[in-house]
């Protein structure tokens, strides 16, 4: 039976379930396939942003979901990135992006690995700049996915300015969290 305090538990591995669901979406000759496709992605990323909240706020926040948060949160980003830089396969500044965004993820995730086996985890937190990315990121991603017009809007056409801004802040976000790990790596390596 699930109890109330396993919400947090079961929206973080909603994102991994919603990983092919959202390319089946994308892939389907169905219609509005890139629109169901983008809701499944758009619900990935709104978990991501409740869940770790939801768990702080119920104390039910635990070494096994902040570990299978971003692990979570990295693979639905990556597939989506898969997905944008294939479709857009010929827009070099997508394919640019997409790398970086990719190559970050990875080496942060293994920068704060690393960091918690050193017990200064907290030097790499999350920072405001990094929330900033992580939000143009899954909204760019998001607009890309479904690439069509609603409300009147072109989303596919917003997603590009959008993306190009995430990994910009990708690239700072990473200089950032470097250089404040800088300190710990130096007096790792020199004892």
């Amino acid at each position: 039976m699930m109890s109330i305090k396993s919400i947090p538990m079961m929206m973080t591995w909603s994102r991994v379930v919603l990983i092919p669901v959202f390319l089946i979406c994308y892939y389907a000759p169905i219609e509005d396939a890139r629109f169901w496709a983008g809701l499944a992605f758009m619900i990935a990323a709104i978990t991501d942003w409740f869940d770790g909240y939801l768990a702080r706020k119920m104390g039910t926040d635990s070494k096994l979901g902040a570990f299978l948060d971003p692990v979570a949160d990295k693979l639905i980003v990556a597939a989506a990135l898969i997905v944008v830089a294939a479709e857009y396969h010929d827009n070099i500044y997508v394919i640019i992006s997409a790398v970086l965004i990719m190559m970050r993820e990875i080496g942060i995730s293994a920068l704060r690995e690393w960091m918690a086996e050193n017990n200064a985890r907290e030097v790499v937190a999350v920072s405001n700049l990094g929330k900033i990315k992580t939000a143009s990121q899954l909204a760019a991603l998001t607009w890309l996915i479904y690439g069509g017009t609603l409300w009147g809007v072109n989303w596919g056409e917003l997603g590009f300015p959008m993306l190009y801004f995430a990994a910009f802040l990708t690239v700072v976000t990473w200089i950032q969290y470097t250089k404040a790990a800088l300190p710990e790596i130096i007096r790792s390596t020199e004892s």
